[in-house]
């Protein structure tokens, strides 16, 4: 048993999921599942009793870095997965998204706040913190929701995709198992045969049309 497994994290009903909208992949209409993000129907729950209970979906901030250059072509920050990263089961896999669970300790954050900062929000900028530096400014905005419970990894977690466009590809990673890390142009990375993450290959089709 890791220390990881008593990490008490943030995870919502999977019935509520199921009663707002089931779908397989992405779904590009956000603002139709703010309920899942309603303190009421929040829970904090210990991560090793959630990683094989399909009853919950771990909340996941999925956060996109991208770059317009002027000739309309789009780059997208990405990076293979270490062995020092988390899940093990999605080692040595290219990923185009950053992110983690929300755990308690954002919890205590938010309530020291005084603008009202919700817990998802605070996890979501340690999560950003911790992982990466942004040297560009950028415009953010919530794109949809990633759902695959065609394996076990997906079964208990959702993603809730964020992106984040940038005036310039400046995007540093703070954590060494962030290999193979830059901006890579979406057209080629998709025509490159590298095996992606399941919810990295989701997003690009979506967001990209391939």
């Amino acid at each position: 048993m890791s220390a990881k497994d008593d990490e008490m994290i943030l995870v919502v009903p999977t019935e509520l999921f199921r009663s707002i909208g089931y779908f397989q992949g992405f779904c590009g209409e956000p603002g139709r599942y703010a309920p899942l993000l309603s303190p009421a129907n929040l829970s904090f729950r210990r991560r090793g009793d959630m990683e094989s209970n399909p009853a919950f979906k771990q909340l996941i901030p999925y956060m996109l870095f991208t770059h317009t250059a002027a000739d309309g072509r789009v780059s997208v920050f990405g990076y293979v997965r270490g062995k020092g990263m988390g899940e093990a089961r999605l080692h040595n896999l290219m990923s185009v998204g950053v992110g983690g669970h929300i755990n308690d300790t954002d919890l205590a954050r938010a309530a020291h706040r005084d603008d009202g900062r919700d817990i998802y929000r605070e996890g979501l900028l340690r999560e950003l913190r911790e992982e990466v530096a942004v040297g560009s400014p950028y415009v953010e905005s919530c794109v949809g929701l990633i759902n695959d419970d065609r394996n076990e990894v997906g079964r208990v977690h959702l993603g809730v995709v964020h992106r984040f466009e940038l005036e310039s590809p400046r995007v540093t990673p703070n954590e060494p198992d962030l290999i193979e890390s830059g901006f890579y142009e979406v057209n080629g990375l998709l025509e490159s045969g590298r095996a992606f993450e399941t919810w990295s290959s989701i997003t690009l089709s979506a967001l990209f049309g391939r």
